[in-house]
């Protein structure tokens, strides 16, 4: 009986990851877990808070624990090397040698159940915005981190009725209009909102902290728009230390939330965005299970959501500090591989 178990096991179909291994990308197939068969894209593509790190590490936690396939797109260089680097303005007077970014993998959005963007004003060629659109005018979910909400440098080609879609303000729920507190110099302590405590992406949730400062995703005065459900609010601190005291001259502001978007046929697609993300800020426990609590959210997997479930990172991370002085810090293009 044990022999015709084990032939039979031998001779059982092994999925294969929906994306084909290649050196411009990275892939991780999904081990025993709820998301067994379903692929998760993340884009690693800003040149301030280490998305070049911070992806892979979320992409293990997600492979490893929760069985979901995943791969991660870079934005890289000419020499195909993950290029944190890359300007995102054209240097005065040298604007014809500006050249556009380039995230290679892109054609895969297609195999994708959900999308994770962790992009910053980036000039992409209009067939990879185009394959972006796609995406997300697919009706399938995305989650948006940090400086997605001003991914792109200018408009996606992307118009509904005629109109022009916004991807901050439309799509996301908000753009950025500036640093609330002061720019690496102050961190963010995240409180729960007390009336979405129930909220399956809350589930287990606790001690929030990271390096990074609030962003202002609306004017002061006004509020997040009326699609968006808040679920945690940014309270911004005196220093870079998790247990310095609050900013009593700084309110709170919105620095997680939910919300759908409509796309052109009507299609209804969920969207969690968090203004939190930086390499350092995903060292905190409580950030990460927040994020992967949205990934089973949007894909309208919430029953499978537990207070419990691992979100314990996978080998080593040591993410750099955030920051353009690139050779203070450490940070330099590199092969694709060297994110593994």
């Amino acid at each position: 009986m044990v022999r015709a178990f084990l032939m039979w096991l031998a001779c059982t179909p092994v999925l294969a990851h929906p994306v084909p291994e290649s050196p411009q990308w990275l892939i991780y197939p999904g081990g025993d877990g709820p998301g067994k068969g379903r692929h998760i894209m993340l884009i690693a593509a800003d040149q301030e808070y280490r998305s070049e790190q911070s992806m892979p590490m979320l992409a293990k936690i997600l492979s490893r624990h929760h069985g979901f396939d995943c791969t991660v797109l870079f934005g890289v260089n000419a020499k195909g090397e993950a290029d944190p680097t890359l300007p995102v303005y054209p240097e005065k007077g040298k604007e014809a040698e500006f050249k556009p970014h380039h995230i290679p993998g892109l054609e895969h959005l297609a195999s994708a159940d959900l999308v994770v963007f962790f992009t910053r004003l980036l000039t992409l060629p209009l067939t990879e915005q185009q394959q972006i659109v796609k995406y997300v005018d697919s009706g399938k979910p995305f989650i948006a981190l940090r400086t997605a909400n001003h991914g792109f440098r200018g408009p996606l080609p992307y118009k509904i009725n005629g109109k022009q879609v916004r991807w901050g303000e439309d799509v996301l729920g908000g753009s950025f209009l500036g640093h609330h507190g002061r720019w690496q110099a102050d961190s963010t302590r995240g409180v729960l909102v007390a009336e979405q405590r129930q909220h399956p992406v809350l589930r287990g949730v606790s001690d929030i902290w990271g390096d990074s400062d609030v962003y202002r995703t609306y004017k002061q005065g006004a509020s997040l728009p009326a699609d968006c459900t808040a679920l945690v609010w940014g309270q911004p601190l005196t220093g870079r230390n998790s247990d310095d005291a609050p900013n009593p001259k700084l309110e709170p502001l919105p620095v997680a939330w939910v919300k759908s978007w409509q796309t052109s046929n009507g299609r209804q697609a969920r969207v969690f965005h968090s203004t939190m993300g930086s390499g350092i800020d995903l060292q905190s426990a409580g950030l990460r299970r927040l994020i992967i609590n949205a990934t089973y959210w949007c894909l309208e997997m919430e029953s499978a959501i537990t207070a419990t479930r691992s979100v314990d990172i996978v080998g080593d991370y040591e993410p750099r500090a955030s920051g353009f002085n690139y050779l203070k810090l450490g940070v330099k293009p590199q092969p694709v591989s060297a994110f593994r």
